[in-house]
């Protein structure tokens, strides 16, 4: 039987609302997170722990970390890191409004959002650039294997951590490229999504393809597009059985390992980053007993 917070598999939804918290008053975080359990249920509403909450909490997951920042050439990749994280997963966007006011009120003794961002399905799960998203995604048993931990794994069996990255495109900067070269950025054709195989070595294809790194750095991809005003560009999300793949893809998109950084940067940059750990179910509950409560 597994155990799994359900939203993690399941197929991308309509829309999407995503939280971050951080902990104002730590001697009351215990009954917050006990009043967050009669709300979450693992699918509408997906939970990560960050590093800080877990400390807070006198507990130790292993595995969890913060994302590192990077200065790179020309770039940075910021560390962001938070509390508490919850995705809201739905089809209407007031009722996931009103979804967020609910978890907000039940975290207000303990907890103060720091950031929120309404997320949407784009025609067939593209990027707001026009490219799909997620094409190698693992399914059915191997996207269990990949996003879920195992019970040989330190961490509680079928819990995950996950990675959140929100991105801001510049759509101005975007629009001077060519389609080809929009198409050796990303390393695929626009027209048909197929893999470019003469794509340059900065196509985003190349430097992130999963089963070229020691060891395969699979993960499960479950991000969306986002846009406020003018502005927009994507929430990336991504789960896994631990850190590795995340990070070590994003160090090689950072040229950490050759100097070559990855073609997303032409046009996109990331303003927030943080690493999560999403525990596993229980009775229909979030199971936070690793963490003490």
């Amino acid at each position: 039987m597994s155990n799994e917070q359900t939203g993690i598999l399941a197929p991308l939804p309509k829309l999407a609302r995503y939280l971050s918290f951080e902990l104002a008053e730590s001697e009351t975080a215990r009954e917050s997170l006990e009043a967050l359990q009669e709300i979450a249920d693992g699918h509408e509403v997906v939970i990560g722990i960050g590093q800080s909450l877990t400390l807070a909490l006198g507990a130790e997951i292993p595995g969890l970390t913060i994302l590192p920042a990077r200065a790179c050439v020309g770039f940075d990749i910021p560390s962001t890191p938070a509390a508490l994280w919850c995705w809201l997963r739905g089809e209407d966007r007031g009722e996931l409004f009103h979804l967020s006011r609910r978890i907000e009120i039940a975290l207000s003794d303990a907890f103060r959002m720091i950031h929120s961002a309404d997320g949407f399905k784009y025609d067939e799960g593209r990027d707001l650039s026009g490219y799909i998203d997620g094409t190698e995604n693992p399914e059915g048993d191997e996207a269990r294997a990949v996003a879920l931990t195992g019970a040989d794994e330190a961490a509680p069996t079928d819990s995950s951590f996950v990675a959140v990255q929100m991105w801001e495109h510049d759509f101005d900067q975007l629009d001077t490229y060519s389609r080809e070269e929009q198409d050796d950025i990303i390393g695929r054709r626009l027209s048909d999504n197929e893999e470019m195989e003469e794509a340059p070595a900065y196509a985003h294809v190349k430097r992130t393809a999963q089963e070229s790194f020691e060891p395969e750095a699979f993960m499960l991809r479950r991000s969306m597009p986002w846009s406020h005003g003018e502005q927009g560009g994507f929430i990336f999300v991504a789960f896994g059985h631990s850190l590795h793949a995340f990070q070590a893809a994003l160090d090689r998109m950072a040229g950490v390992e050759d100097g070559i950084a990855d073609g997303l940067f032409r046009f996109t940059r990331p303003r927030t980053g943080a690493y999560f750990w999403c525990p596993p179910m229980r009775d229909g509950r979030l199971d936070f007993s690793a963490l003490g409560i």
